[in-house]
């Protein structure tokens, strides 16, 4: 054990209890002697009765312990001399084997007083250490089913004042050199000051703790002439580190608190150090995990970007340089294909900035879409119109039943979902890989379904795919494998929209991209052209973005 706790003298007895002990002890004793009586009459005849007084002893020395068992047998030792021994009313005994009964009972009734009594006291302690037990159980639990500290020290500290009897209890943490208050069982009033403070000491080995107390000649607060309460102290503290104190005050009395008080503070003080502690490490594990996730990102979004940045820079500084070199003779065709070059490449570079942009839009809250009732096909035929160069020699097939509702959406949002999705297909499934745009409705939601016949992805690969800067290794991938944020948008403007996206196997072969979106309960309105700008966010987002698994 950490430290024992030293027993408190002995409690004097109060005199309303010894009153009630002595006058049960005169009653026992005459009614034990009516009895004796009865049945030492004539009538009934029996030679000795004196075991009767047994009873007597036994009801008291259960009832009020040791001393009052011990003097129920004197009681009944001097009664039954006096009133049923000869000579009666005398001290005196005629016949000596008398005295020899006498003396055994005696002897009996002390012993059976005093067995009686201690079977009262022990089970008397062990309904105090049941209650005990129940109190650290009750306050460990609370510690592990609380939702924060500060819900646990409060649910403690009142368990305290119920177990124990204390006036008040607070728990005072210390930390940059400020002591603050995390929880008081009276938050009403101010914490209480006093010129003395009872602290618990205790030390390592089988050294008994103790309670000492302290003066402060002018405590922080108080106020001349007023009365101030007995301030209890236990320090808390983990790893050898003090953590703070558990503090409470009680009515004045004489002595130190009970070993059961003691004990309950001294082990809530330790269970709380400890949870105080765990909550400090778990904080400062939490504030290095974002700080790691935090420069895993910036070190994956710095090597993304800075080769996605030098791939069209290098193509419009080649480009460029052709056609400002004076001895490089350019013909019209030559110098349009170069000028054709310089403007793909600088799109490249503006989609690469806007997807950038649309993520940390999304991770900041400030997409704010302008949902309305849209027909799902008045936005994906123009979205697949638009990048149709892009996919190449290849079956397209769009398949949007004539009864599908209408969905709830942001026409902008939507189109560069789609867009993204298709471009997305067209990189990684290159021709002549079937592309199928499929939607259905059920539970008040409508499912757009992009599947491609594509190789694929990795059934381990699917779970992460819509994270940031995750891009699955392929073999032969080439130089551009995109910046690895674009399905992270597709996602977030889903959920922005009420939906949500996920990734299975095609039946084509390849992907599947699920984009499932709430079922609009107004008539659909004209889709808005994706292509021209509604300020704001949504000209943020109309451009479609690339993709990169």
């Amino acid at each position: 054990m950490r430290s024992l706790f030293q027993v408190p003298p002995r409690p004097t007895i109060e005199p309303r209890r010894l009153l009630v002990a002595t006058a049960a002890t005169v009653i026992a004793v005459a009614v034990a002697g009516l009895v004796v009586a009865a049945l030492e009459s004539p009538q009934i005849a029996i030679a000795d009765a004196s075991p009767v007084y047994l009873v007597a002893v036994v009801v008291v020395g259960s009832r009020f312990g040791t001393w009052a068992g011990v003097a129920t047998a004197l009681a009944s030792f001097v009664t039954y001399d006096l009133l049923f021994t000869e000579p009666r009313l005398s001290l005196r005994v005629a016949d000596p084997r008398e005295w020899l009964d006498l003396i055994l009972f005696l002897f009996l009734a002390v012993v059976v007083g005093r067995l009686s009594a201690v079977g009262l006291e022990r089970a008397a302690e062990a309904t105090r250490r049941a209650s005990e037990s129940n109190a650290l159980f009750a306050m460990s639990r609370i510690l592990a089913i609380a939702p924060d500290l500060e819900a646990a020290a409060t649910e403690i500290v009142e368990r305290l004042v119920r177990e124990t009897g204390l006036e008040r209890v607070w728990i005072a943490v210390e930390g940059a050199g400020q002591t603050r208050t995390v929880a008081d069982s009276d938050p009403g009033r101010p914490i209480p000051s006093s010129a003395f403070t009872t602290s618990l000491v205790r030390t390592p080995g089988d050294t008994p703790a103790r309670w000492v107390r302290s003066h402060d000649a002018k405590p922080a607060g108080a106020v001349s002439g007023e009365t101030r309460p007995e301030i209890l102290r236990v320090r808390m503290e983990a790893d050898g580190a003090p953590i703070g104190s558990l503090k409470a005050t009680r009515a004045r009395a004489s002595g130190n608190p009970s070993r059961e008080t003691t004990r309950l503070l001294a082990l809530a003080a330790d269970q709380l150090g400890l949870a105080i502690r765990r909550d400090e490490l778990r904080r400062e594990a939490t504030a290095a995990e974002i700080a790691r996730q935090g420069d895993a990102l910036k070190s994956a979004l710095l090597d993304a970007v800075s080769h996605d940045l030098r791939t069209p820079l290098a193509s419009i500084r080649a480009a460029a340089g052709s056609l400002s070199d004076p001895d490089i003779p350019l013909a019209e065709g030559a110098a349009r294909s170069a000028g054709a070059a310089i403007d793909l490449e600088a799109q490249r570079l503006d989609r690469l900035v806007r997807e950038v942009l649309d993520l940390s839009r999304i991770e900041a809250g400030a997409l704010q879409p302008n949902l309305e009732a849209l027909d799902l096909r008045d936005v994906v035929e123009p979205a697949v119109d638009r990048f149709r160069a892009a996919l190449g020699d290849r079956q397209v097939t769009i398949e949007m039943p004539d009864d599908l509702p209408p969905v709830r959406g942001d026409a902008v949002l939507l189109d560069t979902i789609i867009g993204n999705l298709v471009e997305n297909a067209g990189r990684y499934a290159p021709a002549p890989a079937a592309l199928s745009i499929s939607a259905s409705a059920a539970d008040g939601r409508i499912r757009l379904l992009v599947d491609d016949a594509g190789p694929g992805v990795p059934a381990g690969a699917l779970a992460g795919l819509f994270d940031k800067f995750y891009r699955v290794e392929r073999t032969g991938a080439g130089s551009r494998r995109g910046l690895g944020i674009g399905l992270a948008v597709v996602r977030g403007l889903a959920e922005a929209m009420g939906g949500g996206v996920e990734a299975t196997a095609s039946s084509l072969g390849g992907l599947r991209i699920i984009v499932e979106l709430p079922v609009a309960a107004a008539p659909p309105v004209e889709a808005v052209d994706a292509a021209s700008p509604r300020g704001g966010t949504a000209e943020a987002s109309s451009r479609p973005t690339g993709l990169a698994r």
